[in-house]
């Protein structure tokens, strides 16, 4: 007898659903696309204990009549293709055929719907067909899954805490507004309504209503087209942007994909106005004919495979760049900086005409200071009066940040430096300095012959090693006179305990301040010069993205505050200047790189100087 048999419809379904079906998450897509398909103009999302005890969908689609109510449920059941013809002319969110069947595998499901005449109640629990009878209901359809995963105990236990899925479902229902504004969402979760929109096709209210003020006062309208694309939707302006890609919303026929090309696109188009390390916000929908695009890639539908691809990336980056441009918006190369230089950076520069290096020039002293408050025993409040700091030192001052920067919350005074002998220290050669070469690179002698200093990637080392040190021991804290506030959404302030595990290390602490939003009171005194507000987004935006370890997202936003207070390339420093930078980046751990990995110090070697000599 033959080992090779047919699996049952069961079995075939459940293997199924562990492809479309991952999490609630995955439930909710399927059944918002049908719903979607069904023509509906108001969807109603509902969960309870994250979607894993229930998840119900609601629209007031075009509904199915009492036979189709019960062959949905069928492996490849679909009425919206018929052919394999069909497959390269897809006009619908859904097509396959799986969705339901496979959720219907792994839950109990209850099917009401009426398509204005039949009025029908079905009921599958694991796959088994327990009932289906007539039931008075509105026209639409509701699908409600209860007990998901509960007889597959393998994939229940890999589901989070029901705050987590909460805000997994929230945050695709957010994406589905963004891509339909005609319809409108509502989101309740455990009988709380936690998102609505409108459904009167702007755009933009539903930015305000997925990311807040800020980015909705600052978008940008783009429309674009070719002989294939049309693109329409908005871009936000690059005073705002994230700390992730993940508000990156790219649209292909209103159908949600993932493809990083076009992310990357969308970044090109940005250019010179993004700062370093940071990712633009844009909701941009692509229409196109729909040979043009294999949505029939992977059962969950979130990966596409597009015709003329290139030619797409380009309409993308030039329609964004103009848009920008026509906006007259300044490269972030003039803006990017959170922080101004202190003006007392005087002009020194090397004349390579000649042998004359300008020496001990002039400074000019800054009008106000920056200050800083390090090792505080108690917390420190603006209105108890000023607080008594030490002068910054030149060149390695970014809102507050000091060389050395060794904050133990001990004592009041300044700590002394590390106590490793300065030989296992000094990695660098020993380096005379002569001046700068053509306002840019510092130009110096060692015994292995001629040194060429970045300093911008120099001080970019320096803060970044002094960041990482102040965030891994926050130190002092200091009451902030008036709170930073975040807008997060209401599933982020239902994981506010888990939001603090992650950013307390850090000196950064969250408080609910209304159902979607948070508050800092709080912070380090060495960041009392900086944009709070920023900070804590940034940390949201780490804190949501789950590749992101705790040191991760340290090291992450320990860069973005050294690239923010790093020189801008072009800076004339002086002899003194200069030596302090090169001391700096003597004590540093690593010298020889920025923070992006980049070389800071470049030798030419004397030898092949000889060899161009001839001699």
């Amino acid at each position: 007898m033959g080992r090779i048999h047919q699996l049952d419809a069961q079995t075939a379904n459940m293997i199924a659903a562990g492809e479309v079906v991952e999490r609630p998450r995955g439930v909710a897509k399927e059944l918002i696309e049908n719903a979607i398909d069904a023509g509906s103009t108001q969807i109603v999302i509902s969960a309870v204990k994250g979607g894993c005890e229930k998840l119900t969908v609601r629209d007031n689609g075009c509904g199915m009549d009492a036979s189709d109510a019960t062959a949905c449920f069928g492996r490849h059941a679909t009425s919206k293709i018929h052919s394999q013809n069909d497959l390269w002319n897809i006009h619908t969110m859904g097509f396959r055929g799986e969705a339901l069947p496979s959720i219907a595998s792994v839950s109990r499901v209850t099917l009401v719907t009426s398509d204005g005449n039949d009025c029908t109640r079905t009921v599958i629990e694991y796959g088994k067909l327990v009932k289906a009878e007539p039931y008075p209901c509105d026209q639409g359809t509701e699908i409600s899954v209860e007990g998901l995963f509960y007889r597959t105990p393998a994939r229940l236990k890999h589901l989070r805490s029901a705050a987590y899925e909460t805000s997994l479902i929230q945050d695709l229902v957010m994406r589905f507004a963004m891509g339909h504004p005609d319809i409108s969402f509502v989101m309740q979760s455990d009988g709380r309504e936690t998102f609505r929109t409108s459904g009167d096709g702007n755009l933009q209210e539903v930015l305000f209503q997925c990311w807040g003020r800020e980015p909705a006062e600052n978008s940008l309208e783009l429309k674009a087209s070719d002989y294939d694309y049309t693109i329409s939707g908005y871009i936000i302006k690059p005073t705002v942007t994230r700390a992730s890609r993940n508000f990156m919303q790219i649209f292909l026929n209103g159908r949600m994909v993932h493809t990083f090309r076009l992310y990357s696109a969308v970044q090109e188009g940005y250019g010179g106005y993004l700062p370093a390390d940071r990712y633009p916000m844009a909701v941009l929908d692509v229409e196109m004919d729909p040979h043009l695009v294999d949505v029939n890639v992977h059962p969950s539908k979130w990966e596409v495979r597009l015709s003329k691809e290139n030619q797409l990336e380009y309409l993308l980056q030039d329609s964004i760049r103009a848009t920008l441009e026509n906006n007259h918006l300044e490269k972030a190369a003039h803006t990017q900086r959170t922080a101004k230089m202190p003006s007392y950076y005087a002009q020194t520069s090397m004349d390579l005409s000649g042998t004359t290096v300008e020496e001990n020039q002039e400074r000019t002293v800054p009008e106000e200071p920056s200050v800083d408050v390090q090792g505080e025993k108690s917390v420190q409040t603006l209105e108890d009066g000023p607080v008594h700091e030490p002068a910054p030192q030149p060149l390695n001052t970014y809102s507050g940040m000091e060389h050395p920067a060794v904050p133990d919350g001990s004592n009041t005074e300044t700590p002394a430096a590390p106590s490793e002998p300065e030989e296992e220290r000094s990695l660098l050669p020993d380096i005379v300095l002569l001046g700068q070469l053509r306002d840019r690179w510092l130009i110096g002698t060692c015994e292995k012959g001629i040194a060429l200093i970045d300093p911008r990637r120099a001080q970019a080392r320096i803060l970044y090693e002094q960041a990482c040190q102040r965030l891994s021991l926050p130190g002092a804290m200091m009451e902030l006179l008036v709170p930073a506030t975040v807008q997060c959404g209401d599933a982020m302030v239902q994981r506010l305990e888990d939001l603090n595990h992650f950013s307390a290390p850090m000196g950064i602490v969250f408080e609910a301040f209304g159902h979607d939003t948070l508050r800092i009171r709080q912070v380090p005194v060495w960041m009392k010069d900086m944009n709070i507000n920023q900070i804590g987004t940034d940390l949201i935006d780490a804190f949501q993205d789950e590749k992101l370890s705790v040191t991760d997202a340290r090291d992450s936003l320990a860069r973005r505050l050294a690239y923010g207070g790093a020189m801008n390339n072009g800076k004339k420093l002086s002899m003194d200047e200069m030596k302090e930078l090169l001391r700096g980046l003597n004590e540093c751990r690593n010298p020889w790189n920025d923070p992006a990995g980049r070389p800071v110090l470049v030798i030419l070697d004397a030898r092949d100087v000889a060899r161009e000599f001839g001699s």
